[in-house]
């Protein structure tokens, strides 16, 4: 176990550790904190050092089982339970982890490379209000009443699927994993969550506080690779529903084994989201929206990221000139410095796919490759994952960087003149995840919104995911929407018809 004293708050750095020490190597199975079968584990590396943070648990076929087992175990109980009292003690587990959401926040800082201030604080208070919105919404898990015939009682009623996966990526593994445990499991199923391999701890105690509340096997948390955990996981005969946010490549992988077992997935799976500006725009605020848009403080890694650009030819210059200026200010550093706006990319393998898009940009003719801010030069951070932000231009709209997800800090930019143009150019992709549209023209924005093919359409603004607000894409950024009551009442319950004749 590295040591992390003098990176981070002492108020909190006993109990940070004590988080890497308790959970090494162990998987959360039926409320315990498990090795694996086989002993096998996985290094975790803190991105900001490259230094080893701890072993995490290598699940095999034989954890998966275990784990499946425990929630399938739990499941008659807790459908049975009543779904207010299943919302309360969602809303009691969001209280547990609001009291120790610091420590949370500082482990998923070390373990993503992430800013705690700028994005881990953040994560953990919304995933907070992720899981005390659907407790809060546990009485609507309710039927109607259908006027068939008046002799006959005719009603519909909603009931759980049983064990549901969920299977986590790493950039924002705790609001991920709220926006499909807390519906799942105020709806009445079990659950059993893969985390990722690559950050798993801050997912398994998050989910530790909460089992403390539940009833033994309802959440369960596993991690491992996607070829010996993953697939294993959606395999299982016991499992009734796969939820799943990750690669295109990968949920066409789950979909295709779900089809096979004819059971409900529901996928979130990227995108390459446009942002067109109007030149009526403000531009003060269409540099703040770029930047927020583009998730640089993620340092790109958003499947919502703005990573299309089309400016107005008459404001192109000018917006260029001041996303570069704002975005040097930016801080570059140690995600546990409170002064830090940017911290790393993932892993060595992000990394070296991102800059294999930029060597791809620097050698196309016409192209200009602009790197913003400063690689942080002190000695801890040597061999830490740090990338600039970097804004590409004079691309054609062919290029792989215009059409691929990259998954990194890297924002394309483009000028247009006519908006039929442009409007094609911003829908001519494989994903429809997400939108944006910045003018002050009403009629203008509502003749965008109308037309542009995504799940996810903002205008003058470019927030992330939203409690209660119907998240999911078009296309290949997925299937089914997450965040709202309808995720919940669509995805989580199979709606029964009763018809009983009175006469």
């Amino acid at each position: 176990m590295i040591n992390i004293a003098t990176r981070i708050n002492p108020a909190i750095a006993p109990a940070v550790s004590d988080v890497f020490t308790q959970l090494q190597g162990r998987h959360l199975i039926g409320n315990a904190l498990v090795p694996t079968v086989a002993g096998a584990t996985l290094e975790v590396l803190d991105p900001a050092t490259g230094a080893v943070l701890g072993l995490a648990p290598a699940a095999t076929a034989d954890d998966v089982a275990r784990a499946v087992a425990s929630a399938a175990a739990a499941f008659p109980g807790w459908a049975d339970t009543p779904a207010r009292q299943r919302g309360k003690l969602i809303a009691e587990a969001a209280r547990a982890i609001a009291a120790r959401s610091d420590v949370i926040a500082a482990v998923l800082a070390l373990e993503t490379g992430k800013a705690i201030r700028t994005e881990c604080r953040g994560e953990v208070a919304t995933a907070i209000d992720i899981a005390t919105m659907y407790a809060g919404l546990a009485s609507e898990l309710k039927g109607e009443t259908l006027p068939f015939d008046p002799q006959i009682l005719t009603y519909t009623s909603r009931e759980p699927l049983g064990v549901v996966a969920a299977i986590l990526p790493w950039n924002v593994p705790l609001v991920l994993m709220m926006l499909k445990i807390a519906p799942a499991l105020v709806a009445g199923n079990t659950v059993v969550v893969k985390a990722s391999e690559e950050a798993p701890f801050a997912t398994i105690e998050m989910a530790r506080l909460m089992a403390e509340l539940l009833p033994s096997g309802v959440l369960n948390v596993i991690c491992g690779t996607g070829r010996d955990c993953g697939s294993a996981l959606v395999e299982h005969p016991a499992v009734a529903k796969v939820t799943f946010t990750g690669s295109q490549a990968v949920g066409e992988l789950i979909y295709q084994t779900a089809a096979r077992r004819i059971i409900p997935v529901s996928l979130e799976l990227g995108g390459k989201s446009p942002m067109i500006v109007y030149p009526d725009a403000d531009m003060a605020r269409v540099i703040a929206g770029a930047i927020a848009g583009m998730r640089f403080t993620r340092q790109g890694q958003s499947c919502t990221a703005a990573s299309r650009i089309y400016v107005h030819s008459t404001l192109i210059g000018a917006f260029v000139a001041q996303l570069k200026d704002a975005l040097a200010k930016l801080v570059i550093g140690d995600p546990l410095d409170e002064a830090t706006d940017i911290g790393t990319v993932i892993s060595a393998r992000q990394k070296a796919k991102i800059e294999s898009y930029l060597a791809l940009g620097e050698r196309t003719a016409g192209a200009q490759v602009a790197r913003c801010g400063e690689i942080p030069r002190a000695s801890h951070l040597k061999d830490g994952l740090y990338l600039q932000p970097t804004i590409v231009t004079g691309l054609p709209e062919d290029s792989p960087l215009m059409r691929e997800e990259i998954f990194g800090p890297v924002v394309c930019v483009q000028p247009w003149d006519d908006e039929d143009d442009v409007i094609a150019r911003a829908n001519d992709s494989d994903f429809g995840l997400a939108a944006t549209v910045w003018t002050h023209d009403l009629r203008t924005a509502l003749r965008a919104v109308q037309r542009l093919d995504a799940g996810y359409v903002q205008v003058n603004q470019n927030l992330t995911i939203q409690p209660n607000l119907s998240y999911g894409g078009f296309k290949k950024s997925g299937l089914g929407k997450e965040a709202s009551l309808e995720a919940m009442l669509e995805h989580f319950t199979k709606k029964k018809t009763v018809v009983i004749d009175m006469r």
